[in-house]
């Protein structure tokens, strides 16, 4: 019994691995999952949900909370003219997918006049950026290692 405990834990352990670890979304990587960015509208606006991007899929999640129609188009490097079919209703909301690469995207509601009114939002899509070890530092100045090395310690 123990032995298929332990089989059921590699099984696990490795279709984790596979699928691109604990819950998190691997950008980049090849058979990885989406990134989810919440790309919400209002009168005459896109705000972002992620201030930056790096190279990978996306899922844009386009939310109306305005009161009249939008929609969200995506053109950059490698894509062109990709959009969301027809409009979103106020209150409602519609997915976009994009492979991303490095470079200068603009997402707008092409939607008439819409983008000439303000909703239009150019994004940088740059290398992963690189995170500094944590360290913190205690009333008498020493400074030390904390959890994080970069590479999502606990």
């Amino acid at each position: 019994m123990r032995n298929v405990t332990l089989f059921a834990a590699a099984l696990s352990s490795l279709a984790l691995t596979a699928c691109g670890g604990y819950g998190h979304a691997g950008a980049g990587v090849a058979g990885a999952q989406a990134t989810r960015v919440t790309a919400t509208e209002t009168e005459f606006k896109i705000a972002l949900s992620r201030p930056s991007l790096t190279p990978g899929t996306y899922v844009f999640v386009a939310v109306n909370k305005g009161h009249v129609a939008h929609s969200l188009e995506i053109v950059g490097p490698g894509v062109s003219g990709k959009r969301i079919a027809g409009t979103i209703a106020p209150g409602q909301s519609k997915t976009l997918t994009a492979t991303l690469r490095k470079g200068t995207y603009e997402l707008y509601c092409p939607v008439d006049g819409h983008k000439r009114l303000g909703m239009d939002v150019k994004i940088a899509v740059g290398p992963a950026a690189t995170s500094p070890p944590l360290t913190t530092t205690t009333e008498t100045g020493v400074t030390g290692g904390g959890y994080g090395t970069g590479g999502g310690g606990y």
